[in-house]
């Protein structure tokens, strides 16, 4: 098992939610709102689950630099420094690539001498304060063996509703421990319960008897401890974007596809590595400031160089390129809370499949409507089925459910 000061998790929270557009808006999105009326938001939910094997120092949340303060008020144990601000939105391949040059930094520096009475480095590895002639390697002189450089890190959006935490924590566990001992890239897929064409897939090799093998990386599956360990973790075959309805039905009959969650976890040499050879046009961005990761440059280094790293996602270029990508299924009430629609799913319903949340509704030959006012008011509802009506701010949505997708482009219109 792997020791916990070893574990990292990295929160990407930068998204704007405009998809719940109006209750999440671009000042204060869905991650920082209360849905359920728990008196959290997705972000504090976020940070709570991971708290029993991560510690809190070893948590990095990637945000948009307009939201650094709304962080440090919510999750108020965080120093500024576990907040990695970006200057512009370049999805997640970039985001991923800054909080990993982070760690990797943080590393390095303990690895090899820094403390925290040490200013920095300078841009050829020398300290700034400290002993004499310490420095840090070059890239391709790490000595990865080294007890600091264990870092196995997982890596999850802040908008995820999950149920059962304690079976989300034994996977994510899991995980760690099997990152730890193969370099495998692994995410967690979750078992399909409907045909539904809001996700991506992942399509894995059922092979649980003679070891599995993916791309160059070959995993034995011996008998005993090693076994058991290594047990419901196959090897992916392919990745597949949101299908239409028909090839969804197909995905969910054949057995071998899973929801893409979009939950990663990798060790810090293996996900670097991925980085270098994969995307070198997004690590060699990083690497130009490595020696300034973690030190008072750091921010000024991220203002310069994020805006130019492409707008790629971390599945396009990574997940679908690597030859060492695994996969756990997994079922413990995950949802994507990314609409309107995946909140209708998860709520309470009346005897009419109707949903009120914030706010009291009166429904009248009204069924499958979802109803979200602000905190205190009231609604009568009557003659409409499968409709979104949603009021925050003298902003008010209605809108089919059916035609969800379509607010995005609503909102951008306005």
């Amino acid at each position: 098992m792997t020791k916990k000061e070893n574990n990292y998790c990295v929160i990407m929270a930068g998204g704007i939610g405009s998809r719940f557009w109006p209750f999440s808006r671009e000042e204060k999105p869905k991650q920082f709102l209360d849905f359920f009326g728990t008196g959290k938001s997705l972000l504090q939910m976020t940070v709570d689950r991971f708290r029993p094997i991560v510690p809190i120092e070893n948590m990095f949340i990637v945000t948009n630099v307009a939201y650094k303060q709304i962080i440090l008020e919510q999750v108020p144990d965080l120093s500024e420094v576990q907040i990695l601000c970006e200057p512009a939105r370049r999805n997640t391949a970039p985001c991923i690539a800054y909080a990993t040059a982070h760690i990797r930094a943080l590393c390095l520096q303990r690895a090899y001498g820094y403390t925290k009475a040490n200013k920095g480095f300078t841009k050829d590895g020398k300290l700034t304060v400290g002993s004499e002639g310490s420095q840090l390697p070059g890239y391709l002189d790490i000595d990865w063996t080294k007890p600091e450089m264990q870092a196995n890190i997982v890596v999850a959006a802040s908008d995820h509703l999950i149920l059962e935490e304690e079976k989300f924590r034994e996977t994510i566990s899991k995980a760690f421990d099997f990152v730890s001992e193969h370099k495998a890239i692994c995410t967690l897929g979750m078992q399909p319960t409907r045909p539904e064409t809001g996700y991506g897939y992942i399509q894995f090799v059922r092979d649980e008897l003679n070891g599995v093998e993916s791309g160059k990386l070959k995993v034995e599956r011996s008998s005993g401890v090693e076994s058991e360990k290594l047990k419901d973790i196959y090897p992916v075959k392919t990745f597949t974007e949101k299908p239409n309805l028909e090839m969804a039905k197909v995905f969910l009959q054949s057995g071998d596809f899973l929801w893409n969650s979009g939950i990663f976890v990798w060790n810090l040499q293996t996900i670097s590595e991925a980085f270098r050879y994969l995307l070198p046009e997004v690590a060699d961005r990083f690497r130009e400031g490595e020696l300034l990761m973690g030190t008072e440059e750091e921010e000024k280094f991220i203002e310069q160089i994020f805006p130019k790293c492409p707008n790629i996602s971390i599945d396009y270029g990574i997940m679908e390129k690597a030859d060492n990508v695994f996969v756990i299924p997994s079922s413990f009430g995950w949802s994507d809370l990314g609409t309107w629609g995946s909140l209708y799913e998860l709520s309470t319903k009346d005897a009419n499949s109707n949903v009120s949340l914030h706010s009291e509704a009166h429904f009248y030959e009204a069924k499958g409507n979802i109803v979200v006012l602000e905190k205190g008011k009231t609604a009568i509802v009557q003659g409409v089925e499968d409709m979104i009506i949603a009021e925050e701010g003298g902003k008010l949505l209605v809108c089919k459910r059916a035609e969800e997708q379509r607010i995005k482009q609503f909102v951008s219109e306005l």
